[in-house]
């Protein structure tokens, strides 16, 4: 069965953007993108760099870890607003909304039903792993179906902005840590297994 990894940027304190949404890790963000993050990226999980990055660096390699990546509206929207409607055409693009409509001619699938229901049956399906990019909204909503959880925690806080889980209920769950990362400059990679019962 495929498995759905949340591998997402946040800060110290929990959040994985602004209290506007914003790419925290935009040209105007407060995560700090340096080179040391972007060779770990690209030497570990290479196919969650956009497009424009992975061409920018020469990265003509297939997939690594997932097949797919998940977002919300909210995450969706940061790139349509800098004219990007597809940041990963390398992979299969899921974006969960009830609002949005798939655009003519669009490989991103807009899904307006269930996004757990979804997720399960994706699970089923042959294939690689799912990657559920962001944001915290969709993140909560999925907390259940979280199979792995790889966080990039750089050495910032913010005190507030929109949390790694958005407003998730209270829902304590368990994960082994089995793989970490500290890279020059402060940010560190810590993997996560779930642990089910």
């Amino acid at each position: 069965m495929r498995t759905l990894t949340y591998l997402v940027a946040t800060t110290l304190d929990g959040f994985v953007a602004g209290p506007d949404g914003d790419d925290p890790t935009g040209p105007d963000g407060f995560w700090p993108v340096t080179e040391p993050y972007v060779r770990h990226l690209a030497e570990t999980w290479p196919e969650t760099l956009p497009a424009v990055a992975r061409e920018a660096l020469g990265l003509e390699a297939p997939p690594r870890h997932f097949d797919t990546v998940l977002e919300g509206r909210g995450s969706y929207e940061v790139g349509l607003a800098a004219g990007v409607e597809d940041a990963y055409p390398h992979l299969r693009h899921v974006v969960y909304s009830r609002t949005l409509s798939a655009r003519p001619g669009s490989r991103v699938e807009v899904v307006a039903d269930d996004p757990v229901a979804h997720v399960r049956a994706l699970k089923q399906e042959p294939g690689a792993g799912l990657w559920l990019v962001g944001g915290g909204a969709i993140a909560g909503t999925l907390a259940e179906e979280i199979d792995r959880l790889v966080l990039k925690v750089a050495p910032v806080t913010t005190g507030s902005g929109i949390a790694l889980l958005g407003d998730a209920p209270f829902a304590p769950r368990s994960w082994e840590l089995v793989d970490h990362a500290v890279l020059d400059g402060g940010t560190v990679v810590l993997d996560h297994r779930r642990i089910r019962d």
